[in-house]
């Protein structure tokens, strides 16, 4: 238990398993909580880059989706949509990932989070070193696609419209995403990234 009556990440979790309704994702990020749900062009983004990861790494590849993991920093418990571990990583004894494990990031943009996946969470990524981050977003169809982490930031930032593939070859990935099928959402278009 935390100290002067604060909640761990553990014991947050646990009140809110119960009340989270089906078909909506929650995370925790810097001690506030977050709900979204899941729409069909975030999953359907979210099953492609899926696939080509196992195309490229093979079916046994340790890919999770919308799986707790903790990161470094206040309250921290983050559910990345696409997450792709390095070979040989294993789980603490809690049957949880290490973020240290993680080679490649990827989030798909829902409105009312978008300013997390661009702020915070962009920031929590870079400081915990994973060395690749995919914002891909259906509502303006493009993605942004971080790379190079250094001193809690992201050095190398592409933005990619969708119908160009992500070329991803000189990473630790080593693959190219294919965007041309990532599907657009136009339920709330909007004009911009909160990053711009």
């Amino acid at each position: 238990m935390a100290e002067h009556g604060e909640s761990t990440l553990d014991e947050l979790f646990e009140r809110l398993e119960s009340s989270v309704p089906e078909g909506y994702k929650v995370e925790i990020v810097g001690g506030t909580i977050f709900a979204s749900p899941q729409r069909d062009a975030h999953w359907q983004t979210i099953r492609r880059m899926v696939r080509a990861l196992e195309d490229r790494f093979g079916m046994d590849v340790d890919v999770t989706s919308d799986v707790r993991i903790d990161f470094p920093g206040e309250l921290n418990g983050l559910a990345p949509d696409v997450a792709k571990f390095a070979e040989g990583a294993r789980k603490d004894k809690k049957g949880r990932w290490h973020h240290q494990d993680i080679e490649f990031v990827a989030e798909v943009i829902s409105k009312r989070t978008a300013v997390n996946d661009y702020g915070p969470k962009k920031q929590i990524y870079a400081e915990a070193g994973i060395p690749v981050y995919v914002i891909a977003d259906p509502y303006i169809g493009r993605c942004r696609v971080f790379t190079q982490p250094q001193d809690g930031e992201y050095k190398d930032d592409v933005t990619v419209p969708y119908g160009e593939p992500i070329d991803l070859t000189g990473t630790v990935v080593d693959l190219t995403f294919a965007t041309d099928e990532f599907p657009r959402d136009g339920s709330a278009a909007r004009e911009t990234s909160p990053a711009e």
